[in-house]
């Protein structure tokens, strides 16, 4: 059997050390990752292969050659452009077309039994089988769920942590019959998950899923990089280590001179020729290359080094990674998380930072104190969004100079000459920031529409209107001390998860895109902001009867900026309104639970002694809104969502409401009971927004008081929603507390457990192994059914080490123990 080895990746998270070097040339213990995956293969058998190469596909075949010094037969398949996964192996159908034949990624570290493999393949009489492997943190692979017999039932590529419901993940190792290629088109991108393998599940044939034993790490981070480095040297992968072990886990290679007077901390790797001179000190975890020189006083500790690196007197490197050729010079210091590209010079007494990316052939002023990354080409960085956007403490995690880059890595994504709207709330950190977001943008030959201090639903709608995107910066709700900065696109939502990765990529490397002379953006205030948004939403939502009704209404404005549109909103009402709360105060950007609590008991006593409809209150941006009846009491927000849910559903009596699948079932027999129907989203607001989008939805709401009124807009408005209210109850002539009444009462429970991000990936699996023959919806989390109707759903936090459970029951007592059941559950898991 042959085996190919797919070695065109060009590991842009693994930059800067990919950025002169392909990523299976990087070494791992003094070894390129795809020679390790080289001595794999011959250990097994596979001595014919075939190599895919695209990226730097010089560097590899110089290296390797024809296979000659590894024992093997080596031949190339070269890919003039990226053509996928499956399209780079399709680029090597000559050489494979006769037998079955093995795929291994080149840059992958594994000692997986291969033959073992290849029998599963065998007697399955498979097409493909596809060799999985469980791991802690499934998001960045592909979940693969097979049945008993090891049958693959489905696959989902790179999940968010709501469609989580398995930690079994496909290494990217397949065996294969060489009929597959029937299944690729040549010459164009094609994948084997996302587009071969679905077609072959359609047509019923036989693909199956090899649960491997054994190590694996997909070495596409510099943390994973590093992790790999550790675990060889701890032992926990087989692979060969090239040198002699001259004390417990301490590895020296040939021709390597260690001074005596050197204090060496196994485990840890001295690469061939490498010099280390008297009172050098090397701790654990610490890989020095081919004729590394590291000099007295110097102190290395889970340090990867590679070639022909100088390491000077009295240097400090913790938990970084050194570039070949680079040299190091007296006293420098080199943190955490540092990666120095190839052939760049650090000067005496500076220091590098943590996290700091110096990008090849660099220099590093002697003295200098280098906190940001020195950078020219991309890089990979954590995951920027969160589910308010950019979010983090004002001038600490959340500074202008951050709000500047995030601006221009926004601006690269977009053309230039196109329109962004700003805009904020009414605190001073919000107004600062904006400045910085404005100053960017300009700089990046963008227009800037200037709303200044708006509410939330206002700037979305202002973005939707002719620009290409948009930005907000307010205070994070809750938090005094932190800011969002939120994105939008051109129809004034959020950015999409695709737009977001996009923004995210253009950041890290930080690329940013910066005007020529004459292309610097223009500044604009656009007048009447407050006259168009009203005027708009009084034509698309339907105020029949407001005027005859006699309606009294208080409206708590909550001292943010939904009172700025108020007061020309309720005289175009025609409704007998009290506003309280209406002045701005820079102070009180945003408000606690308690805060917000207290002031809804004071809505209400305004409510009851006015003799009023109903009462309102939004949240400082507008975006939110939360219910008192006409009796005084405070409708809770999972409430007024059915309230508000029976209301319109009862007017429109056809059509589609979209809700998250963590609202209490109830809301399917409101809607049912007027001849609607209820579309279940995931958590996150971009999936409502995507919903409310369609033209046959009627309503949508989170019931945390956010509503959306499809007929203006497919976000969360609290202006809409109040301004849909009060024409519902004029029109139907109910009180809420009537409509409150004859909705029965709904009994949802929900709890938060702490998860460790090591295993959220084993806890869903373990939630659906616990399912049994129960029903599960996988629409977010994983949601079990039981069979009397009750409900639990376990979704994992996408940004904390959290994971948080729901139950519904006929009553609180039902709905209490089905959470300590499934609480247990994941408990065990965690443990």
């Amino acid at each position: 059997m042959k085996a190919v080895v797919m070695a065109g990746g060009e590991g842009t998270r693994l930059r800067p050390m990919t950025s002169s070097m392909p990523k299976p040339l990087l070494p791992v213990a003094n070894r390129p990752i795809m020679e390790h995956v080289l001595r794999l293969l011959k250990r097994h058998g596979l001595n014919e292969t075939v190599v895919t190469v695209q990226f730097l596909a010089s560097l590899v075949k110089n290296y390797f050659g024809d296979g000659e010094e590894l024992g093997m037969e080596l031949t190339y398949a070269n890919e003039e452009k990226p053509l996928g996964t499956a399209g780079s192996v399709k680029n090597a159908e000559e050489a494979l077309k006769d037998d079955a034949f093995l795929v291994i990624s080149g840059d992958a570290l594994t000692d997986f039994d291969l033959t073992e493999l290849i029998n599963f393949h065998k007697e399955k009489g498979s097409m493909v089988t596809v060799c999985l492997t469980r791991v802690p943190n499934p998001l960045e692979f592909g979940i693969t769920i097979v049945d008993e017999e090891g049958r693959v039932e489905r696959f989902l590529e790179k999940p968010t942590w709501g469609q989580v419901f398995s930690d079994t993940v496909n290494t990217g190792i397949y065996v294969m019959e060489p009929e597959v290629f029937d299944y690729v088109e040549a010459d164009v991108p094609v994948d084997w998950s996302g587009d071969v393998f679905p077609q072959l599940m359609k047509e019923g044939k036989p693909i199956y899923g090899y649960v491997a034993e054994g190590y694996w790490e997909d070495v596409g981070t510099h943390e994973s990089y590093v992790k790999a480095q550790a675990d060889v040297l701890d032992g926990k992968v087989d692979v060969e280590l090239d040198g002699f072990e001259i004390s417990p886990g301490v590895w020296v290679a040939e021709g390597a001179e260690v001074h005596p007077d050197a204090v060496l901390r196994g485990p840890a790797y001295i690469g061939d020729y490498a010099k280390v001179e008297a009172g050098a000190e090397i701790r654990e975890h610490t890989v020095v290359g081919s004729n590394v020189v590291v000099k007295s006083g110097a102190f290395l500790h889970k340090a990867v080094v590679h070639d022909n690196v100088y390491v000077g007197q009295h240097s400090n490197l913790r938990g970084c990674v050194v570039g070949k050729n680079t040299d190091i010079m007296r006293a420098a210091r080199i943190e955490d998380g540092a990666v120095i590209g190839d052939e760049c010079l650090i000067g005496e007494e500076s220091i590098v930072q943590g996290n700091v990316r110096v990008y090849p052939f660099k220099t590093i002023e002697a003295g200098a104190f280098v906190n940001n990354s020195v950078i020219w080409e991309s890089r990979g960085q954590a995951h920027l969004f969160g589910a308010r956007g950019v979010s983090g403490i004002l001038n600490v995690e959340i500074t202008p100079e951050l709000a500047v880059r995030l601006a221009g890595a926004y601006a690269t994504t977009l053309k230039k000459g196109a329109t962004v709207t700003t805009a904020r709330d009414h605190s001073r950190g919000a107004r600062a920031l904006k400045r910085a977001v404005i100053s960017a943008l300009q700089a990046s030959a963008i227009d800037v529409r200037d709303l200044e201090n708006v509410p939330l639903p206002v700037a979305r709608q202002q973005t939707a209107r002719g620009s290409a995107g948009g930005i907000m910066i307010r205070t994070t709700p809750g938090v005094p001390d932190s800011v969002d900065i939120m994105f939008f696109d051109g129809q004034g939502a959020d950015l999409s998860q695709g737009s977001q990765r996009k923004l995210d990529r253009v950041f890290a490397r930080q690329e940013y895109r910066r005007a020529f002379p004459g292309e610097i953006g223009d500044l604009h205030f656009p007048a009447s902001v407050f006259d168009s948004y009203t005027g708009s939403l009084l034509r698309n939502v339907d105020t029949t009867g407001i005027a005859e009704s006699g309606l009294k209404v208080v409206v708590d404005a909550s001292n943010g900026s939904a009172g700025l549109v108020l007061p020309s909103l309720l005289g175009k009402l025609g409704v007998d309104s009290l506003t309280i709360n209406p002045g701005l105060d820079e102070s009180r950007p945003t408000e606690s639970a308690d805060t917000r609590r207290s002031g809804l008991v004071r809505l209400g006593e305004i409510v009851a002694s006015a003799r009023a409809a109903f009462g309102v209150r939004f949240d400082p941006v507008g975006e939110r809104l939360s219910l008192v009846d006409e009796k005084g009491r405070i409708v809770e927000d999972d409430r007024a969502l059915l309230v508000m849910l029976d209301l319109v559903a009862a007017e429109r009596r056809s059509g589609r409401v979209a809700l998250p699948v963590t609202t209490t079932r109830i809301a399917e027999q409101v809607a049912a009971y007027h001849g609607t129907q209820v579309e279940w989203t995931t958590t996150s607001p971009d999936d409502l927004t995507r919903v409310g989008a369609d033209e046959a939805t009627i309503f949508g709401g989170d019931g945390r008081g956010g509503f959306i009124i499809p007929e203006f807009s497919s976000v969360f408005d609290g202006t809409a929603a109040f301004v849909r209210l009060i024409g519902l109850v004029a029109r139907t002539q109910l009180t809420l507390s009537q409509i409150d009444a004859r909705i029965p009462r709904a009994h949802v429970l929900k709890r938060d457990l702490a998860t460790p991000w090591a295993v959220k990936g084993l806890v869903m699996r373990r939630v659906v192994e616990a399912a049994g023959d129960r029903f599960v919806d996988t629409t977010d989390g994983v949601r079990v059914v039981e069979t009397d109707g009750r409900w639990v759903m376990v979704l994992p936090d996408p940004a904390e080490a959290v994971t948080h459970l729901w139950a519904e029951g006929p009553d609180d007592a039902s709905a209490q123990a089905l959470l300590d059941e499934w609480a247990a559950v994941v408990d065990s898991a965690g443990r």
